[in-house]
């Protein structure tokens, strides 16, 4: 019987971390709101790409999506960084928020409007020039499974559905939008012996005066 590696010996592996952002970096819940008067939402190209098709984003110049994140997904990003550790997302729906939140965390690669996300999943390897082994992946629900199942660290969220959590190698402790990006990258870092020297430098980049 072939040997089982488990989700530690996975997670050493880890180079590059991707994710999902409905119900993995926010809590699944969108917000639609009227824009105000005079304000125009500008129209996503890739939304209008899937115009009729639903789920993939708002497209509209009277209403404004919202989305809420997690101040510890961000700092775990930058922890990540500090770790070596390339990230970033790919979803389904398109939204003018999330590209403000990829930009913010200064994510190496991002994705909207990705219904085949295996696919783009396969072009980022090859961008980035690693094995599948090497790529972990955070998702929450169906759409995320043939990622999940072709890198090296499959991770569900504590939110994530009954499917996925079975078929995740580590499953966070914390729900998506609460913590749980946080706690995938902590799981990798401290795998990885990574943990304490990251948050060191985090503390000391942040804190230059605590050195001396």
């Amino acid at each position: 019987m072939p040997k089982i590696e488990s989700a530690r010996a996975r997670a050493r592996k880890v180079k590059l971390l991707l994710f999902d952002v409905d119900g993995v970096l926010t809590d699944g819940k969108i917000f639609i709101f009227p824009a105000p008067a005079g304000i125009k939402q500008a129209i996503e190209e890739q939304a209008s790409r899937h115009g009729g098709q639903g789920g993939f984003g708002l497209h509209s110049q009277t209403m404004i999506e919202a989305k809420g994140f997690h101040a510890h997904d961000g700092a775990a990003i930058s922890l990540a960084r500090l770790g070596g550790i390339r990230t970033g997302l790919i979803t389904k729906r398109v939204s003018e928020t999330v590209a403000l939140r990829a930009r913010d965390l200064k994510l190496e690669y991002v994705y909207q409007g990705i219904h085949d996300k295996l696919t783009v999943f396969e072009e980022i390897l090859r961008q980035d020039g690693i094995h599948a082994s090497q790529a972990g992946y955070v998702g929450d629900d169906v759409i995320d499974l043939p990622v999940m199942r072709g890198c090296g660290l499959a991770i569900a969220v504590a939110n994530a559905r009954a499917e996925v959590k079975r078929e995740a190698h580590y499953v966070t402790p914390h729900a998506g939008g609460d913590g749980a990006l946080r706690d995938a990258i902590e799981y990798i870092l401290k795998a990885q012996g990574e943990w304490q020297r990251v948050v060191s430098e985090y503390i000391l980049d942040r804190s230059p005066k605590n050195s001396g």
